[in-house]
């Protein structure tokens, strides 16, 4: 099962096609309750205008309550699943997935 911080296993293309995909509202929410980790991995894969607005947004908009936090984690989690069933992302399984 994919879970929100699992997001750090996803390689730099996927992240991008992602961010494209997901709402800006649902990643400034998201992102309040992220580990350091995946919001690294996130900014790492943005504009730093881009980067500095959502950082921007998230330490303006206030407290917001773990559910709503929760809710935004997955429909960004439900992006990511439908990414990789129309396979324009791959999520890393290990060994699973062979290449050749």
């Amino acid at each position: 099962m994919f879970t929100f911080d699992d997001i750090v296993t996803l390689d730099d293309r996927s992240i991008q096609r992602v961010l494209q995909d997901v709402a800006e509202k649902d990643l400034t929410v998201a992102l309040r309750i992220g580990s350091d980790e995946v919001k690294q991995k996130i900014f790492k894969n943005m504009s730093g205008r881009r980067a500095q607005m959502l950082q921007e947004n998230m330490e303006a908009q206030g407290p917001v309550r773990l559910r709503l936090a929760e809710e935004a984690q997955q429909r960004i989690i439900n992006v990511i699943r439908t990414l990789q069933e129309a396979e324009e992302i791959i999520i890393s399984r290990g060994r699973e997935d062979v290449f050749v």
